[in-house]
This record gives C-alpha cells, structure tokens and sequence, in this order.
C-alpha cells in the first residue's frame, strides 16, 4: 500500500502539525483511565484522519511502508477514545483501550522490558 498524499484530513487540523521531513508525525499511544504508556508509532495526515473517523488506531509503518491498523491482524486493538495535539503541533496522544498486548513483543507496554532510572 502507498502512502495517500492528498489526505482528507481536515485542513484546520493539518496546518496545525509540524512533521518530521518525511510527513510523521509522533503519536503515543496511552491507556485510558490509568495513563499508561502502551507503545509509540508514527502517524502521517491520512492515518490521523483515518484514527478520527473510525475511532480505531491507524498508523503509518515506517519498516512496512504501509498503513497498519493496530489489532487488524493480531486482534490487539486500540479502541480511541480520545485524541490530543501537544502546543508544538509535533506530537500526538492517542488515549485508547488496549486489547490485549501493545507491544509486538507480545507485553502490555513497550516500555516494560528496559528501565534506565529506577523511581526513587
């Protein structure tokens, strides 16, 4: 699959983003209620928009080079419950509920396996 370069995002909401230089922008992906951190991935107009209309977490695979609906073939979905744009336009919170793993590694959140600095 191609990436759509003539997304149908709303204009008002795209001039708002500022995106890497190839067309990503960052979106994390955080459990509703808890706040949890599941996993980051990145989001061009067309998978923003495709996240909005549909409530379902679309993102673009920059390894893959195609659109990948998260869950769609492992039954792991991300279920949008809200979506926020940070005050720099660079980054995106996806608030969802998580079924089943996050992470491609089979665990709840990315962010399990390498912890750098312990909590005090």
């Amino acid at each position: 699959m191609t990436r759509v370069l003539d997304s149908r995002l709303d204009p008002a909401i795209a001039a708002r983003l500022k995106r890497t230089a190839d067309g990503l922008v960052c979106a994390v992906a955080q459990q509703r209620g808890t706040g949890e951190v599941l996993m980051v991935a990145w989001m061009d107009d067309e998978a923003l928009h495709r996240t909005l209309t549909t409530r379902r977490a679309t993102y673009w695979s920059r390894s893959r080079e195609e659109y990948w609906v998260k869950g769609e073939s492992s039954g792991h979905a991300q279920a949008v419950h809200e979506v926020r744009l940070d005050c720099d336009g660079d980054a995106i919170v996806v608030v969802v509920d998580q079924t089943g793993p996050a992470c491609h590694t089979g665990t709840r959140t990315c962010f399990d396996a390498d912890v750098l600095l312990p909590p005090a």
